[in-house]
C-alpha cells in the first residue's frame, strides 16, 4: 500500500459528503413539497393543536404509575440488548482476544442470566401485568 502525502482531515471527506448529500435531499424534498403542495389554511389547521382536540383545560394529565415502570424497563432492557451488540459482533474472534475457546460464551450466559434474573423478579412484582383490576402499583 502506498502513503499518501495529504493531511489526517480528509479522511473524513467520505463522511462529510454523505452528510450534504443528506441535508441537500431532506431540504430539497421539503423544498419541492412546499413549492408543489397545497395550501389550505382553516381556522382548524391554523389552531395551536391539529390533532381534533380544542385546547381547553389544563395540559396537565395525570399518567399511571404503571406507565411510567414500564416504561423505564423498556430503556431498561433495551440497554442491556444494546450490550450484548458489541460482544455479538467480536464474538468469532474472543478466543483469540481471551485466549479461551469458551470465555467469551459463558461470559455472555453470567451477563444473560443476570438480565434473566431482573425479567423474573419484574414479572414476579406483578409490573408486566396490565389487568384493570389491580389500579397503580
Amino acid at each position: 500500500m502506498a502513503m499518501h502525502n495529504y493531511p489526517y482531515i480528509w479522511n473524513y471527506l467520505p463522511l462529510v459528503l454523505q452528510i450534504l448529500v443528506a441535508l441537500g435531499l431532506a431540504c430539497g424534498m421539503v423544498g419541492v413539497s412546499f413549492l408543489v403542495g397545497k395550501h389550505k389554511n382553516s381556522r382548524t389547521k391554523l389552531g395551536p393543536y391539529e390533532c381534533g382536540m380544542d385546547p381547553v383545560g389544563d395540559a396537565r394529565g395525570r399518567f399511571s404509575v404503571r406507565f411510567y415502570m414500564v416504561a423505564m424497563l423498556f430503556i431498561l432492557f433495551d440497554v442491556e440488548a444494546v450490550f450484548m451488540l458489541p460482544w455479538a459482533v467480536i464474538f468469532r474472534r474472543l478466543p483469540q482476544i481471551t485466549g479461551s475457546k469458551m470465555f467469551g460464551f459463558y461470559e455472555m450466559l453470567v451477563y444473560l442470566g443476570f438480565v434473566a434474573v431482573g425479567l423474573f423478579y419484574v414479572w414476579k412484582k406483578g409490573i408486566l401485568d396490565w389487568s384493570a383490576d389491580k389500579g397503580d402499583l
